[in-house]
């Protein structure tokens, strides 16, 4: 994870605001991520979270603010000024979005392998051989079983499906992945599972991650650093072992104790 000054920041987050009619979603939210760090945002429903990843992850542009993010050539880019174009290559190269619901994340109709592959399609390769291979070799990373390649995701449950959803983000190798609640609706073990393959696979590529979550053990788990929102606002910050252990707002220590009360 990279920190230091001399670096700079792998994502950039200005003064973002967002309004629908009279109600503010998001207020004045900034932060900088670096490349390896895991970011989790946290709060109740309606708080902002998902308003806030939609608006740096190019889904909803905000009223006010800059999202910035530095592309391989050493330059920041601001999100906001590149062409539609530029913004969905961007989507399916460098970056990655897991959704809550996986069926959001993937095409239900067509093979586990197909899934995957459709990314690398999408950067130009067409060589069934690789394509398969790759699948392949995906399927067995987010621990399915290689022969389930061709079916479809409507024969996988909830859990092989959301690490499906995984597998074809991942396989473009991108260097910034959003992800929304990826754990929510499943089995407690299925979580874990879940939570622990995801763990061993940003450390092993390195990923940044924001992670929208509401769960305050999934945030631990995986995450470097936390934000805690509360009405779009941005409340409280910081490593996240010293956030959940030394809450200091009170709306953080209201969550922090609601978890050790239940």
């Amino acid at each position: 994870m990279l920190t230091h000054d001399n670096f700079p920041p792998l994502l950039r987050v200005r003064g973002l605001g967002k309004r629908y009619g009279d109600r503010v979603a998001l207020q004045d939210a900034s932060f900088e991520l670096w490349p390896g760090e895991v970011m989790a945002v946290v709060g109740e429903s309606g708080s902002g979270k998902t308003t806030l990843l939609n608006a740096i992850a190019a889904r909803a542009k905000p009223d006010t603010g800059q999202v910035e993010f530095l592309d391989r050539q050493g330059c920041m880019q601001d999100v906001y000024a590149m062409s539609e174009a530029q913004q969905r290559l961007l989507a399916r190269t460098d970056w990655g979005f897991v959704h809550q619901n996986a069926a959001d994340g993937l095409r239900m109709d067509v093979s586990a392998g197909a899934n995957v592959g459709e990314r690398l399609m999408g950067l130009g390769e067409r060589h069934y051989g690789r394509l398969r291979s790759t699948a392949q070799d995906w399927l067995q990373r987010v621990e399915i079983d290689a022969t389930r390649i061709d079916d479809t995701p409507r024969t996988f449950s909830g859990g092989m499906r959301q690490r499906l959803q995984i597998a074809r983000n991942l396989v473009t190798s991108p260097r910034l992945v959003f992800m929304d609640e990826p754990t929510s609706g499943l089995d407690v073990s299925v979580q874990a599972r879940l939570l622990d393959m995801l763990r061993q696979l940003t450390r092993q590529m390195q990923l940044a991650v924001v992670i929208v979550t509401h769960d305050l053990a999934v945030a631990r788990l995986l995450a470097h650093r936390m934000m805690v929102m509360q009405r779009g606002c941005v409340v409280e910050a910081g490593l996240t072992d010293q956030v959940l252990d030394d809450p200091q707002h009170p709306y953080t220590q209201l969550l922090v104790s609601s978890v050790l009360q239940a």
